[in-house]
C-alpha cells in the first residue's frame, strides 16, 4: 500500500481566564425585551429558567489587563510547550475570533494588525514563512480554520499549522439583555502536522453550509435592549433570536454532521465522541437525538457528548479546541480518548454557519 498524507493534531493548549461569573452576578441587573419594555419577572426566576434551559452556572471573563489577543497567545504558548515543539516550524498561523480585540467598557473592536499577526509577535517567532491571519466564520470559526489548514497540509503547502479560536463575549454584550449570561472569554489551540501513512488517520473528512436568505441576521450587532442605556451612543452589542437559532441548529446541524461521518465511510456506531459547540445543553441534546435518528438509532450511548457549558459559558469559537484540551490532557473526568478512536467535531453559529469533520485519533 501506498501512504497517503493526513493532519494530526499533534499538540494542544487552552487559557481560561480567571474571573469566575456566578448566576448570582446577575440578580441586581435590570432586564429588558428587545421592544424595549422593562422585564417584571423577579431576576431569580429568570436565572433559574436560564440555567435549566442553557445548563450555564457559572462563566469565566477575561480581567480588564488582558486582550483577546492575549488569551490567544496563551493557549497558543500552552501548546507549544505541551507538545515540544519549535515555533520557528510553524507554517500558518490561523487565528478565529468573531470581536478582535475588545477594551472593558466598549464594544469598539481592534483588528489592525489581526489578532494572527499580534499571537506571533508575542511568541517572538522570527520566521517570516509562518503566515499570520484571521477568520470570522462566527462560532464554527476554529473548526473552518481546522478544515482550510487541513487543505493546506494535503495539499504539501505546509507541514505544520497552529490553529486557534478565541474570544472575550463578555465584552459585547448588553448588560440588559438577558442573553448576555450565557456569553463568555476563553482560548484555545491546536497544532496540525503532515502525517505520511499507509493507513487512515487524522482528519479524514468535513461538511460546512452556510444559510443566509432567512438566516444571516440570527445573530447581529444592534443597539441595547434599554433604549436610554448610556452605552448606546457609541456601542453595539451581540444580539441574538434565540428561538430561531435554535430551531435552525436542530433542523440542520445534524445533517451536516451525519455528511462528515458518511463521507468519512462511518457509521454512528464507530464516533466514540462528539466534540460540539456548546452555547445550550438542551439544544445539544436535542441534536444529538436527531443526529441518531438519522441512523435510525433511539439510543444515545452515555458520555458520547462531553459537556462543559456548565462552568465555561459560551465562548464562541473558544468552546470546541477548550474542551478537546481538557480532554487531551486527561483533566476532564470520564473521558478519554485513544489510538484509533472515531471523533466528531461541530460547530452552528453567525452567519448562519454549519460545519463538521471526523476525526482519527
Amino acid at each position: 500500500m501506498s501512504t497517503k498524507r493526513f493532519s494530526k493534531i499533534v499538540g494542544s493548549g487552552s487559557y481560561i481566564p480567571t474571573v469566575q461569573v456566578k448566576n448570582e452576578h446577575f440578580l441586581n441587573h435590570s432586564f429588558f425585551d428587545p421592544n424595549g419594555q422593562k422585564i417584571e419577572t423577579p431576576n431569580a426566576e429568570i436565572i433559574e429558567k436560564f440555567k435549566d434551559i442553557t445548563g450555564i452556572s457559572e462563566r469565566k471573563y477575561a480581567p480588564d489587563d488582558q486582550r483577546n489577543s492575549d488569551l490567544a497567545y496563551l493557549a497558543a504558548k500552552d501548546a507549544l510547550e505541551s507538545s515540544k515543539i519549535d515555533k520557528e516550524s510553524l507554517d500558518y498561523i490561523i487565528v478565529a475570533h468573531n470581536f478582535g480585540d475588545v477594551k472593558p467598557n466598549s464594544t469598539l473592536t481592534n483588528q489592525l494588525p489581526c489578532l494572527a499577526a499580534k499571537v506571533k509577535n508575542l511568541l517572538q517567532i522570527k520566521n517570516p514563512k509562518t503566515i499570520a491571519y484571521d477568520v470570522l466564520f462566527g462560532c464554527p470559526g476554529w473548526i473552518q480554520c481546522m478544515i482550510q489548514a487541513n487543505y493546506y497540509i494535503k495539499s504539501g503547502d505546509a507541514q505544520r499549522v497552529m490553529v486557534i479560536g478565541s474570544e472575550t463575549l463578555s465584552r459585547v454584550c448588553d448588560p440588559h439583555d438577558r442573553d448576555s449570561m450565557i456569553y463568555s472569554d476563553g482560548a484555545g489551540a491546536t497544532i496540525l502536522e503532515a502525517c505520511e501513512t499507509e493507513e487512515a488517520s487524522g482528519i479524514l473528512a468535513h461538511a460546512t453550509r452556510t444559510d443566509t436568505i432567512n438566516e444571516a441576521y440570527f445573530l447581529r450587532a444592534d443597539i441595547s435592549d434599554k433604549a436610554d442605556f448610556e452605552g448606546n451612543k457609541n456601542n453595539l452589542f451581540i444580539k441574538m433570536h434565540g428561538r430561531k437559532i435554535y430551531e435552525y441548529a436542530i433542523s440542520y446541524v445534524p445533517g451536516v454532521v451525519k455528511e462528515a461521518i458518511d463521507k468519512a465511510g462511518l457509521d454512528i456506531k464507530d464516533i466514540k465522541k462528539i466534540l460540539i459547540h456548546q452555547a445550550n445543553e438542551k439544544m445539544d441534546e436535542a441534536i444529538a437525538k436527531r443526529l441518531y435518528r438519522l441512523y435510525q438509532e433511539r439510543n444515545i450511548p452515555a458520555k458520547i457528548m462531553p459537556m462543559i457549558i456548565q462552568e465555561m459559558g459560551n465562548n464562541s469559537v473558544a468552546t470546541v479546541p477548550i474542551l478537546y484540551d481538557q480532554i487531551a490532557k486527561d483533566k476532564l473526568e470520564d473521558h478519554k480518548l485513544k489510538k484509533g478512536d472515531y471523533i466528531v467535531f461541530a460547530s452552528v453559529g453567525a452567519g448562519m454557519n454549519i460545519n463538521s469533520f471526523v476525526y482519527k485519533v
